[in-house]
């Protein structure tokens, strides 16, 4: 069964921003840093995990903004 990039993205975001509010809480300094070093790990595991990911698409820089698709137009200056 694969994990998908976001689950990991989800759940080091979740992980870092409750370290946040606990250390405005005031937790245990051996806690903290316990979760903390749980954290960076986590984030290198994510950036390892995204950059590893197979993921394709037929978009190119030709294509601009997916909201606001310009196609083959071109940019002109004043």
């Amino acid at each position: 069964m694969k994990i998908p990039v976001m689950f990991y993205v989800a759940i080091t975001t979740f992980l870092l921003v409750a370290l946040t509010v606990m250390v405005a809480m005031g937790l245990s300094f051996i806690w903290l840093f316990l979760i903390m070093f749980l954290g960076q790990t986590l984030l290198i595991v994510m950036v390892y995990k995204l950059l590893r990911d197979t993921y394709t698409t037929s978009k190119t820089f030709d294509d601009f903004y997916e909201d606001y698709p310009i196609g083959n137009k071109k940019i002109t200056l004043l």
